[in-house]
């Protein structure tokens, strides 16, 4: 398409010729004639060396380069929206397959897709335009909104209830007993798994996670939370809206995390903990006990992200520390 007419679609402001014909969406490095891409930073101009691209989406006009450029305010945003025009494929419905496998008292809304080799359990409830791929296992008295995405491979158990435009990577399961055991006489003593889990809207669940389901009461997802890779989710968690769980995290039981939240990759949360409004937790860390909103932790134990860095500068001079301190003991003895 023309370059304005992409621009009536994501928006912007173009600075050089609206007739330039646009043929895909590439990254910067790898852009040739025909191909719209992003400049998010002027810095990286120097990193780049030529632009061979049609056209750029940027913040702001910059000098010297051939290619139209696009004006936004959020270059990332726009970027993604261009991908959308060019590569994600119109919703078609497929109807369910003979080949899925049933249960009683299913209800599905309009246009819903099921692929083969699906199980659907009793008393399910598939909102509009659902698309369930191949080798889905979804477990009684479940219900899915509309709009919804199962990859393959997911478990779906029972009593889970997923929300409106959710998506769910490959290998992911949902409603797996929570790790809980009492002790008695040098045995564990399995306490029954009852509770459920609430998926809010908007939620994407990458692949391989696991979310328990609670003891009692539901473990909740809130709407907008985006959870990356290989993340652990335990019994009873409640996690806020809009927050950003990234790989190999581990979240222990009854942990409550409030909104905006971003916890970096393999970071560990202890059993009980509360993380307040807006807090970030940097990679690695181990969060051990109560973060107030707004803050940015590091380490483990995690500490105020400022400390962590002050102790991260001494640990690098501990060699030299010694070695010091070795020399002063010679020096007195």
């Amino acid at each position: 398409m023309k370059l304005r007419e992409l621009r009536d679609l994501i928006g912007g402001e173009i600075l050089g010729n609206p007739e330039v014909d646009i043929t895909g969406v590439s990254g910067i490095n790898e852009a040739r004639q025909g191909d719209i891409t992003m400049l998010a930073e002027r810095k990286s101009l120097k990193e780049i060396g030529g632009i061979n691209a049609s056209a750029i989406i940027t913040r702001e006009e910059i000098k010297g380069i051939g290619a139209s450029m696009l004006i936004v305010d959020n270059p990332y945003l726009t970027f993604a929206r261009a991908l959308e025009v060019f590569y994600k494929k119109p919703f078609k419905s497929l109807g369910v397959s003979s080949e899925a496998i049933i249960g009683t008292d299913v209800s599905f809304g309009e246009d819903v897709t099921v692929y083969p080799l699906t199980y659907i359990s009793n008393r399910v409830t598939l909102g509009s335009r659902v698309t369930i791929l191949p080798l889905v296992y979804i477990g009684e008295d479940v219900s899915i909104g509309d709009d919804t995405i199962i990859y393959p491979a997911v478990t779906i158990r029972e009593n889970v209830k997923i929300g409106r435009r959710v998506i769910v990577h490959s290998g992911t399961v949902i409603g797996s007993d929570g790790f809980g055991y009492v002790q008695e006489k040098g045995r564990h003593y399995k306490i029954p798994q009852v509770g459920g889990v609430i998926i809010e809207d908007d939620v994407e669940i990458g692949a391989n996670v696991t979310i328990d389901r609670a003891t009692i009461g539901n473990t909740i997802i809130g709407s907008g939370t985006k959870i990356d890779n290989l993340v652990q989710i335990a019994h009873n968690v409640k996690i806020g809206r809009n927050c950003i769980i990234i790989a190999q995290v581990g979240i222990g039981g009854s942990v409550e995390i409030g909104d905006g939240v971003v916890l970096a990759g393999q970071v560990g949360v202890r059993d009980h903990v509360k993380i307040g409004d807006r807090v970030m937790v940097g990679a690695q860390s181990g969060v051990g006990g109560d973060i107030p909103e707004g803050q940015a932790f590091s380490g483990t134990p995690a500490i105020p992200h400022k400390e962590w860095l002050r102790a991260q500068g001494i640990y690098a001079k501990l060699p030299e520390l010694v070695k010091r301190l070795r020399e002063l003991e010679r020096r007195i003895k």
